[in-house]
């Protein structure tokens, strides 16, 4: 269902809005949250980071209730416009997605990108010189994104991340504005940015670069002693406050506006820090003097649309406050390492006047061996000029040689694609005041005083903003195209970029057809192929510096049907000992083969996975595939046992007895590690399904339990459609009849009566082929459950005393628990209120007695119902508190919004409309999130009804 025009707005006071109108408006801790959402747009949070952001290191002991408190406040405001679904609830946390133009944050960002990208086309593509040039498109789109700022980014918001995220967004928005001025300079206008300058500076008095472009238009003006006053000023504070004196930048504009030169070429350089690259290179823009300093510069040219990656240039770009500042960058192939190092390095290259040295060690290079330390060291003394006959012979004499040069200088060092540290050190700098930033697909971890940088793929606003400043105005046309196109390419730069060139070199083609292209994941990395560069020759280069065992796992793992697995399931597939096993996976996971966003699981990039499938079809027989695959199942299926045991020992009997697995199974000692594990392997225990029909039908009975008690509906319905197909397919009537009543419960808790009664008839006719009697009995309980959500409450009664004579024949004394509970609700709604408390009270005793948890708290809550009837209400609302405890402790949710709406119905009866509403509005999100129709409408009716009682009445 599509939600309306929906807005958020964070460049300023928090809001959301629909169709220009506010809704209405969120307590200030609520906006908070959403406003640490909206800035991690994209982004899953768990509730540990959501508590870190919102209290710091002190955070209360009512933090995790806060959190689930004020999301079902942010679904609540949403919901209101139809846009609910924008937040979502994910295994490891909460997430937010705005669509393309609802969020002013994710909007500015592409403003800006849009516009360096126009300005860089426009700088292309006008005069030689800057007189007379005029780029217009650049200057609209800057003042647009500026526009869209209405005060400081999160104005109203007081939590612990505030502060700092403020700081960092207005960083942004001074370096849009300075871009702009730079931009407007460029087309001759001086004097109308005077006092828009003159307010920023007011505002942000050490700012460098708003200090000498304020300089630069009073100059132009014809007003060169205010000039000389804003330089004074400047310099006075910057030694008041900081101690420092001004950078040589701003040196060279105050010596041009003395000098008094009308036109003046000289501007302020952006921080090294800032997201915006200016248009002209350095030298343009440096007084003589520099530029004769920096004959050793060897920096490769900076990608004139390089795109996002601000949060890693701001790190890159602090000092370490040490001699010699290494910072290695990591990551896997076709993240952007070296785009990412090449231009910090450009930011900061005027800070390291002595020279700007590269090399490409050549670790991962198509038909070239690693270079040699003493090879790499041979180079960088020619960097810096050392005749061919001072270069010693010996790497230790180089080394020494390489120290001495660099002492007492200021040099910065990029050492590309490097292998290991063994190959680093004897590069690094002595005593000197340099740079070394490193770029390998090896993590560092043993290179002493390296700063860590371990990239990621690209955010959806920096991807877009990449994709659009290559292809320009076509992507603009097709925005859902164009974000398909970037989940396909999995967000990693290089596939990003590789797409976009083909796109931009076929005029004829649309951003849908690409798409099209490359839905076919077989077909996908040959697509992103093209070149000796393309993703999968990336690939190609990281696999061959595996070692022999961690080939191996790497191929296995490509057998693997899930999206992230653990050790003992790659220990499976690859039959090797858990240790072992750990270690390979560490190592895959050092060279950014795998990646690890939680605690004990590992993930593979999507077209890795590809990659990953492609070389087990190609590198592996069919009988090993087979065995792999074999064994992966075989420890699915016995752990997922396990796990039902611990969480169900009421209910073995109805589980059918699983084989364990040869390697040791995971430790599965209480009800909580039971039930974390199956929820991290649900997906998975779902895809692996299709891989054997005898096992789609041993998956589909273990697991049934948990996947009704817990809710996860949609994960049910495509099991058991699974195993219905293998049974027929089997042609075994007993487990048909077993599918065909699972999904039977499924359509029934979801209000589909119809589609629910249809299949249990047919389970009923199945299971009495096969003479199946529990399987009967299983039929007629949810035909009578139909009966009772129709109200034809005597043929419910009718089919719940045949379902209790075959569980009592079988001796199932869970099911008969179960039935006497039905037919308690039975007798509650045919009015025969003692005798439904007496039958409740009968499955209660039975539940304790055969330690059925779930039939326990089932049955409280019915017998909380029942009590209610009776008038005893204080009787009733205990029941219902015990029943609520267990559901959350067991977090059996399909029964918690039952319980939260009766408890409401109680308050409400007490005179407690106000508590009413709050348990009702609980219950309703609940509801909602778990598709349970019959609880979502009790609700809603229920609060519709109370919000139109009198207010003096709510407020009790």
């Amino acid at each position: 269902m599509l939600g309306w025009n929906v807005r958020f707005v964070v460049l300023g006071a928090v809001e959301v809005s629909v169709e220009g109108l506010e809704l209405p408006s969120l307590a200030p801790r609520h906006r908070a949250f959403l406003a640490y959402l909206l800035l991690h747009s994209g982004t899953v949070l768990s509730v540990e980071r959501l508590s870190e952001a919102m209290w710091g290191p002190t955070r209360p002991d009512t933090a995790r209730a806060q959190v689930h408190a004020a999301l079902t406040a942010i679904r609540r405001t949403l919901r209101a416009a139809n846009t609910g679904h924008l937040v979502e609830t994910r295994p490891a946390g909460y997430v937010i997605t705005p669509e393309p133009g609802q969020l002013d944050l994710q909007e500015f960002t592409t403003l800006v990108a849009k516009a360096e990208s126009e300005a860089r086309s426009e700088l292309r593509s006008g005069p030689g010189s800057e007189r007379g040039f005029e780029p217009a498109a650049a200057v609209r789109t800057l003042r647009g994104a500026l526009a869209l700022w209405r005060g400081p980014a999160f104005a109203d918001v007081q939590a612990h991340f505030a502060e700092s995220a403020r700081a960092r967004l207005e960083d942004r928005r001074l370096a849009a504005i300075e871009r702009l001025v730079e931009l407007e300079f460029a087309a001759g206008r001086h004097e109308e940015l005077i006092d828009q300058l003159a307010a920023e500076l007011t505002a942000h008095p050490l700012r460098e670069r708003l200090a000498g472009q304020l300089m630069l238009a009073l100059r132009r003006a014809g007003r060169q002693t205010d000039a000389l006053a804003v330089g004074r000023d400047y310099r006075r504070r910057l030694a008041d406050e900081q101690g420092l004196d001004p950078g040589p930048d701003f040196l060279a504009v105050e010596e041009t506006v003395l000098r008094g030169e009308p036109s003046a070429a000289a501007t302020i350089r952006p921080p090294a820090a800032d997201l915006l690259a200016t248009a002209r290179p350095a030298e343009a823009v440096l007084p003589a003097a520099v530029t004769a300093r920096r004959e050793a510069a060897f920096l490769p040219y900076d990608i004139a649309d390089f795109a996002g990656r601000s949060v890693q240039v701001e790190e890159l770009c602090q000092p370490a406050g040490q001699a010699v500042t290494i910072s290695a960058i990591d990551g896997m192939a076709g993240i952007g390492k070296t785009a990412l190092a090449v231009h910090a390095a450009h930011r900061l290259a005027e800070r390291y006047p002595d020279g700007q040295l590269f090399i490409d060690l050549h670790a991962h290079t198509a038909g070239q061996r690693p270079l040699e330390p003493g090879e790499a060291l041979e180079v960088l003394l020619r960097q810096l000029g050392v005749p061919t006959e001072r270069i010693p012979a010996s790497m230790t004499e180089r080394a020494a040689l390489w120290r001495a040069e660099l002492a007492g200088h200021r040099v910065m060092l990029v050492l590309d694609n490097a292998a290991d540290a063994a190959q680093v050190r004897p590069l690094l700098p002595g005593a000197s005041d340099s740079l070394v930033l490193i770029t390998s697909r090896q993590r560092l971890t043993d290179l002493d005083g390296a700063r860590a940088l371990s990239m990621d793929v690209l955010p959806l606003p920096d991807a877009l903003a990449l994709f659009t400043g290559i292809v320009g105005e076509r992507a603009a046309a097709e925005p859902e195209a164009v974000t398909e196109v970037l989940l396909l390419c999995g967000f990693l730069p290089l596939a990003v970029r590789i797409a976009a060139t083909r796109l931009r070199h076929r005029p004829r083609w649309s951003v849908d057809h690409l798409a099209e292209r490359l839905r076919d994941e077989r077909r996908r990395l040959t697509e992103l192929a093209r070149s000796e560069r393309g993703v999968a020759a990336a690939f190609t280069l990281s696999y061959r510096q595996l070692t022999a065992d961690q080939q191996r796992l790497f191929r296995l793992l490509g057998l693997h049907p899930g999206r992230d697995f653990e050790p003992y399931a790659a220990a499976a597939l690859a039959d090797l000992p858990m240790e072992r096993t750990e270690d390979v996976l560490e190592d895959l996971l050092d060279a950014h083969m795998l990646q690890q966003r939680v605690f004990g699981r590992y993930v593979f990039h999507d077209l890795l996975r590809r990659y990953a499938a492609d070389l087990v079809a190609e590198q592996e027989p069919p009988q090993a595939r087979d065995a792999a695959l074999t064994r992966l199942l075989g420890h699915q299926l016995a752990t997922a046992s396990a796990a039902m045991e611990v969480l169900y020992p009421d209910s073995a009997h109805r589980r059918p007895r699983i084989e364990r697995a040869t390697l040791p199974p995971v430790p599965l000692h209480d009800a909580p590690q039971a039930l974390v594990w199956l929820d991290a392997e649900r997906a998975n225990l779902v895809l692996a399904a299709d891989r054997d029909v005898a096992h789609t039908s041993l998956l589909a009975t273990t697991l049934y339990r948990y996947l009704y008690d817990h809710a996860h509906h949609d994960d049910a319905l495509t099991l058991y459609g699974k195993a219905l197909r293998a049974a027929r397919r089997r042609e075994d009537p007993a487990d048909e009849g077993r599918a065909l009543t699972d999904l039977g419960w499924v359509h029934q808790v979801r209000g589909r009566h119809d589609v629910a009664r249809e299949h249990f008839d047919r389970a009923l006719a199945a299971c009495r082929t096969a003479e199946d009697r529990r399987g009967q009995a299983r039929a007629l309980l949810g035909l009578a459950r139909v009966s009772t959500d129709e109200g034809d409450h005597e043929r419910a009664k009718e089919a719940n005393l045949r379902a209790l004579e075959l569980f009592r024949d079988i001796g199932d004394r869970f099911g008969e628990a179960v039935t006497l509970d039905y037919l308690g609700i039975v007798h509650e709604r045919l009015g025969r209120y003692a005798r439904a408390a007496d039958l409740h009270r009968q499955a209660l005793e039975l539940s304790r007695e055969i330690g059925s948890r779930g039939g326990e708290a089932d049955a409280l809550d019915n017998l909380g119902v029942a009590c209610t009837r009776l008038g005893r209400l204080t009787e009733a609302r205990d029941h219902h508190e015990q029943a609520l405890e267990l559901y959350r402790l067991f977090g059996y949710r399909r029964g918690e919004a039952k319980a939260l709406n009766s408890l409401a119905e109680i308050a409400a009866t007490m005179g407690d409309l106000g508590q009413a509403v709050r348990l009702h509005s609980a219950a309703l999100d609940l509801a909602v999130e778990l598709s349970n129709r019959s609880e979502e409408n009790r609700a809603r009716e229920a609060i519709a009804q109370l919000l139109s009682a009198p207010e003096t009445s709510r407020r009790k």
